[in-house]
């Protein structure tokens, strides 16, 4: 399926009461949204990893959930496209006003991205063993955030909850 049609097709499991062009015409605005209007025709083949991720983000946008789960969106992307993914889900999460689980075992993406950063035991009967508040204000910029003071003390924090994690796990 092409780009909209695979957002459009989301919305009809969900059992959206739109008909077909309604669900279509709601999939190309939410494409706008995540910049990727000019990619509505494209198959995942003919799109990039960054591109197929942000058609991802419009799928699950468009069946408009109260709890967002995202699991490690960005681990297979190059850097450049992660930090500007990044900054994409950062402005649709402000504008979206959602909750949002985020994965991530990127500690400046948690830090980034998230308003409380909860670290997690190994294995599969994983458990809370730390919770950080985040206090940064938003919107946030990248940029001023890794300037300050209380980031890198946040970052080395965190950095050492899982360490000690690793450490009693091991």
């Amino acid at each position: 399926m092409t780009a909209a049609q695979n957002i459009a097709f989301a919305l009809e499991c969900a059992g959206c009461g739109a008909n077909a062009a309604e669900r279509l015409d709601l999939a190309v605005r939410l494409l706008s949204r995540v910049h990727l209007l000019d990619a509505a025709d494209k198959r995942p083949g003919q799109m990039s990893g960054g591109m197929r991720q942000r058609v991802g983000i419009a799928r699950a946008l468009a069946i408009n959930p109260k709890v967002l789960l995202l699991d490690e969106p960005l681990s297979a992307l190059d850097f450049l496209t992660r930090q500007s993914l990044q900054m994409e889900i950062l402005r649709l999460l402000e504008e979206e006003r959602k909750t949002v689980l985020l994965v991530t075992h990127d500690v400046d993406e948690a830090l980034l991205l998230s308003d409380r950063v909860v670290v997690l035991t190994k294995g599969p009967g994983a458990r809370a063993s730390a919770i950080l508040d985040i206090p940064f204000e938003r919107p946030r910029r990248r940029d001023e955030i890794m300037e300050m003071h209380a980031y890198h003390a946040l970052r080395h924090e965190l950095l050492g909850m899982l360490i000690a994690e690793a450490e009693a796990a091991a």
